[in-house]
């Protein structure tokens, strides 16, 4: 991927409602090269354009990371239990002796206890771990901050 698309990339990243005319005027790319490049990067890779909220605001004041081992018989069905579970917002498979890492946003910490409760009655769980987020310090800013995106080195 050339440099100048990484650059579009990062313009996007920052703040994707950033008009085409302004971002070709920070990169000094035409308006119709930079639509062209959009199209094609939606083909292949922006997977989705999405709005990062601050759920405190909207009364979700629990968020958790969660790491799950499950029996292997359970894997998939508790796959399938996850990736349809209101309260989860990300789901990773993942390694070093888990299955499954788990962002969940919940309203209170007693409803994300009775979330792995019910989980637990579900599956068989060989091993969990739950993390308590207290505070974003960072999030989705890689390729984020244009400036940081030096366009003459290879």
């Amino acid at each position: 991927m050339k440099k100048k698309d990484i650059l579009f990339l990062a313009y996007l990243r920052k703040d994707a409602r950033e008009t085409l005319t302004t971002i070709s005027r920070k990169t000094s790319v035409p308006i119709s090269t930079l639509y062209d490049k959009l199209r094609s990067l939606e083909k292949d890779i922006i997977t989705k354009h999405t709005t990062i909220i601050d759920f405190s605001k909207l009364g979700y004041l629990c968020r958790a990371n969660i790491i799950l081992k499950v029996e292997i018989e359970d894997r998939d069905l508790a796959k399938n239990y996850l990736l349809c579970n209101e309260n989860v917002n990300s789901l990773f498979k993942i390694n070093n002796g888990y299955d499954f890492m788990v962002e969940g946003v919940f309203k209170h910490i007693k409803e994300m206890e009775d979330f792995l409760e019910l989980f637990e009655r579900k599956f068989k769980v060989l091993n969990k771990n739950v993390y308590y987020v207290i505070e974003d310090l960072k999030r989705e800013s890689f390729l984020g901050e244009p400036e940081l995106i030096n366009i003459n080195a290879d």
